[in-house]
C-alpha cells in the first residue's frame, strides 16, 4: 500500500501538462468542504431544536405513562407496587383526564382537564416550577373547586387568580338534564397560572384535583392512569418493556416518545430530507473529482503503461487512483469539519443568528453537536469520494502497457 500511496501523492502534487486538471481538483476540495460544513451545521441546528422541543415537552409530560380504561383503586395499587420495586423509577403519580369547556364572561374554550395529586405531581412533572401566579394548591369546597390554568388560556378568558370560571362537562350536562340526576360542581376558582413555554399547553390544559376531576368527568373511584418519571429518560423503553411484562390485563404502557410520536416522526423525516439534499452538494463535488481523475488517467497513460510493464498489477494501478481520490475526499472532509465547527462555535458564543425574543422562547438559533452526526457526515463524504474515484481507477487498470508506450 505504501508504494501506491507514494505515487498517488506524487500525482496530486506534480505539475500537470493540463493545468485545468489541478483547478478541478481544488474545486472538488472546495465543494466537499462546503458540503460537509453545511451538512454538519444543518444537522446540529436540527439537534438544537429537537433538544429544545424535548426539554419543553418532557418538563410537563411523564417519561412513562401507564393507562387503563376505568382503572380502579385496586388497579392503581397493583401498578404502584410494581413501580415501587423498580430502581429506575424516580416517582409516580395518578391522574384523571378528559375534555371540558371553560367559560368566562366573554370567552369559552374546550380544554383538556387533568386531575392531579398535588402531593406527588412534583415527582413526575415540572408544573410546580412553571407557576408564575398563585400556587399549585387546591382548596376544594362543597360549592366550588380550584383550578390551575395556562397563561395563554388565562389571557383569553380574562381571568386572574381569585376569579371564578365555569367548567361545562358533557357528563355534567347529561346529569343536569336527567330527572333525578346529581348535579356536578361546575364552578371553579382560579388558584394559579402556569407558563410552560409551550403554547399548546398554555392554551389547552387546565389542572384540578383528582377528586374534582372524578366528579366533573363522572369517574368516581376511577383513574385514567399513572404517570412515571425515571432517573434517566434513556431508560424509558426498557422500563416500558418491563412494565408490559409485569402488568397483566388491559394496561397500556407508553413512553414520552409514544405520546408525541407524530411530532417526532415529522422531525425525523425533515432531518433525513435535509441530510439527503445536502449530500447532493458533496455529490456534485464528487462529479468534479470524477472528471479530474478521468483527465488525469488520460494524461498519465504513458506512466501507467511504464508501471505495468515494470510489474505493477492492475489492482495496484486501481489503488493509486482510488487513493488519489480518497486524499482529495479526506482533505475536503477535514476542512469542512473545521469550517463547520468554527461556525457552530461562533453561533454558540456570539449568537450570529439571533431570534426575536418576543416571538420565540430562545434568543438565538440553537445548535447541538452529536458524535453520530460527525461520523455520518464524514462517512458520507468519504464514500461518495471513493465512488467517484472508482470508475476512473478501473479505467486506468485496463490500460495495456504495449499500446500506452508504443509511440514513446
Amino acid at each position: 500500500m505504501a508504494f501506491e500511496f507514494f505515487i498517488a501523492k506524487r500525482y496530486l502534487r506534480s505539475k500537470r501538462s493540463v493545468q485545468f486538471v489541478s483547478i478541478i481538483n481544488w474545486i472538488s476540495v472546495v465543494g466537499i468542504t462546503v458540503g460537509v460544513a453545511a451538512l454538519l451545521v444543518v444537522l446540529s441546528v436540527f439537534n438544537g431544536f429537537t433538544g429544545i422541543v424535548e426539554s419543553i415537552l418532557v418538563s410537563f409530560d411523564p417519561h412513562v405513562r401507564v393507562e387503563k380504561s376505568g382503572m380502579t383503586d385496586d388497579d392503581r395499587s397493583s401498578v404502584e407496587k410494581v413501580l415501587a420495586r423498580m430502581p429506575d423509577v424516580a416517582g409516580y403519580s395518578p391522574f384523571v383526564s378528559g375534555k371540558a369547556m371553560l367559560v368566562s364572561k366573554s370567552y369559552g374554550r374546550v380544554v383538556f382537564i387533568k386531575g392531579i395529586d398535588e402531593k406527588t405531581i412534583g415527582t413526575t412533572s415540572g408544573l410546580r416550577q412553571k407557576m408564575i401566579l398563585g400556587n399549585l394548591a387546591f382548596h376544594d369546597s362543597a360549592g366550588a373547586g380550584s383550578i390551575v390554568i395556562g397563561l395563554t388560556l388565562a389571557d383569553r378568558l380574562g381571568a386572574v387568580v381569585g376569579d371564578g370560571i365555569a367548567v361545562v362537562s358533557p357528563y355534567a350536562m347529561n346529569s343536569t338534564l336527567a330527572p333525578f340526576g346529581r348535579m356536578l360542581p361546575l364552578r371553579f376558582a382560579v388558584v394559579g397560572v402556569f407558563e410552560s413555554n409551550n403554547k399548546d399547553y398554555d392554551a389547552h390544559y387546565a389542572y384540578v384535583s383528582i377528586a374534582s376531576a372524578q366528579r366533573l368527568l363522572n369517574m368516581e373511584g376511577q383513574y385514567s392512569g399513572i404517570e412515571v418519571r425515571l432517573h434517566d429518560i434513556g431508560d424509558a423503553e426498557a422500563v416500558k418493556a418491563e412494565l408490559s411484562r409485569r402488568l397483566s390485563g388491559d394496561f397500556r404502557v407508553s413512553t414520552w416518545y409514544d405520546l408525541h410520536k407524530d411530532l417526532y416522526s415529522v422531525m425525523k423525516i425533515e432531518r433525513w430530507i435535509a441530510y439527503i439534499l445536502l449530500c447532493l452538494i458533496i455529490l456534485v463535488a464528487s462529479f468534479n473529482m470524477f472528471g479530474s481523475l478521468t483527465m488525469s488517467v488520460l494524461e498519465k497513460r504513458r506512466d501507467i503503461g511504464v508501471l505495468k510493464s515494470m510489474g505493477a498489477s492492475a489492482r495496484s494501478v486501481t489503488r493509486i487512483f482510488l487513493l488519489e481520490g480518497l486524499v482529495v475526499g479526506v482533505l475536503g472532509t477535514v476542512l469542512g469539519l473545521c469550517l463547520g465547527f468554527g461556525l457552530l462555535e461562533a453561533q454558540m458564543r456570539y449568537q450570529l443568528f439571533p431570534l426575536d425574543p418576543t416571538v420565540y422562547i430562545i434568543p438565538a438559533i440553537p445548535v447541538e453537536i452529536h458524535l453520530m452526526d460527525l461520523l455520518s457526515v464524514s462517512i458520507a463524504s468519504v464514500v461518495l469520494s471513493l465512488i467517484a474515484s472508482y470508475f476512473p481507477a478501473r479505467r486506468a487498470s485496463r490500460v495495456i502497457p504495449v499500446e500506452a508506450i508504443r509511440w514513446e
